[in-house]
């Protein structure tokens, strides 16, 4: 394991980037209609306390129709679904090891296309077990997957070590694996993972173990910052409640360059290098950047002051799910979940990451539209005759109709959208390639 490279400590002086304009609404974006919503997720004892965050989407290498949908949904564990939303698999999430532990809490996932081990290439998910601290592999049966009713078989190393935390005891306290991005390299499969609570990122790479099955073992970590010097000189840092840092959830890794996008979630988005090494940088901040708040005990809530005008225009907080649209010859888009706002922010995949436009995702035919989403995936291939032309999935934070239990208490509802990419590329003069990119390239 290499020495800890901390960047805690440094204060970043951000400047401001051209003229304030006021906010966009989602009121003045375009909507873009859902084809597909999957069952909705309740997170209560009768539901299985499934919480809908982060899909990845996997494509079948003879049969596109056949391609998966796999979703976290924390104590619930992992749900797979079909291209028509059909739920053909759970696998729960691990139990608590002892009465007074932390039980399994699967946050965020991925795909890899043809992982190598000494039991061979397979495809497989690689999900955060947040509540674990440890990682979850799932071996994907490529065999009639879209019909298969068990398509993923877990093989992770059952001897697998937790990834930030040296005892069960700190695992207990929730500073734990929390975002989560895979990358494919000629010398194996690495994990981009962030901890919860804090700055802390890490690199991880898979490793073979007994018995066919996958561990993995972490080989850097950096900090990314907690404080930043405002263009005024003032220092400033996210409000939050004490020893609770600014913390990284969405994640993604541009296959092709190796940069890694990860969304610190009260301050933006950065760009740095997958394996950790030279210096990030802030492509783009959320409106209450640089916003000063004062945390009230009371009301365990902060208190906003004046805006000092210091923050961007295209996300509000949270800045959460990240993903890449990949188009031939380095284009494409880096597309965010603006989660205060219930948008969608796009940017050029290329050079400094222009922001391009922004959507929201609306309601059709009886599907409702999106809000508070965690997690996304976007896809170029033609998958089937629903999404002839890619595909974009998203986390839905709020799903409707509503639900009641027996008391009549409304239940906490939650699933995922399916949206046509030539419906967002056309409302948005955004490109359709599919072609240009080959996810098993």
């Amino acid at each position: 394991m290499r020495p800890l490279t901390s960047l805690a400590s440094t204060v970043l002086t951000i400047g401001l980037l051209g003229a304030l304009v006021p906010p966009a609404t989602a009121q003045d974006l375009p909507a873009i209609e859902p084809q597909v919503e999957t069952p909705p997720l309740f997170d209560d004892e009768a539901g299985g306390n499934a919480n809908g965050d982060d899909p990845a989407i996997w494509v079948h290498p003879t049969s596109p129709a056949g391609s998966l949908i796999a979703t976290t949904t924390k104590e619930g564990g992992l749900y797979v679904y079909d291209l028509d939303g059909r739920q053909l698999q759970h696998l729960p999430a691990p139990a608590a090891p002892g009465q007074d532990d932390e039980p399994g809490r699967l946050n965020n996932v991925d795909v890899v296309y043809g992982h190598t081990s000494k039991a061979g290439r397979s495809d497989v998910f690689v999900a955060s077990d947040r509540g674990s601290d440890k990682l979850r592999i799932y071996r994907i049966n490529s065999a009639r997957a879209g019909q298969n009713p068990q398509p993923l078989t877990d093989i992770t190393d059952p001897a697998a070590p937790f990834i930030f935390n040296a005892s069960q005891t700190e695992v207990n306290d929730a500073e734990t694996v929390y975002g989560l991005a895979t990358w494919k390299r000629s010398s194996g499969t690495y994990v981009l993972v962030s901890r919860r609570h804090t700055t802390r990122l890490a690199l991880l790479k898979l490793t073979d173990a007994p018995g066919g099955k996958i561990g993995y073992t972490t080989l850097r970590t950096i900090d990314l910052p907690s404080s930043f010097t405002l263009p005024n000189g003032q220092s400033w840092s996210p409000c939050d409640e004490p020893g609770v840092g600014p913390q990284i959830e969405g994640m993604v890794v541009e296959a092709q360059t190796g940069t890694l996008y990860a969304a610190q979630e009260d301050v933006g988005i950065w760009r740095v290098s997958g394996d950790l090494t030279g210096t990030p940088k802030l492509v783009d901040r959320v409106r209450e950047y640089g916003v000063p708040a004062t945390y009230d005990p009371t009301t365990e809530e902060c208190a906003p002051g004046a805006d000092p005008g210091y923050g961007g225009h295209n996300l509000t907080a949270d800045a959460e799910g990240l993903t890449i649209y990949y188009g031939k010859d380095g284009k494409g888009y880096l597309i965010a979940s603006s989660q205060g706002s219930d948008t969608f922010a796009v940017y050029d995949r290329r050079g400094e990451n222009a922001y391009l436009g922004s959507f929201q995702v609306g309601e059709s035919g009886g599907i409702d539209g999106v809000q508070g989403s965690d997690g996304t995936m976007v896809i170029n291939v033609p998958l089937g005759r629903r999404f002839p032309k890619g595909l974009f999935v998203t986390h839905d934070g709020t799903n409707t109709p509503e639900a009641t239990d027996p008391a009549g208490e409304v239940r906490e509802n939650t699933n995922f959208k399916y949206v046509k990419w030539d419906d967002i590329a056309r409302r948005l003069g955004l490109d359709i390639d599919v072609t240009g990119w080959n996810p098993r390239g």
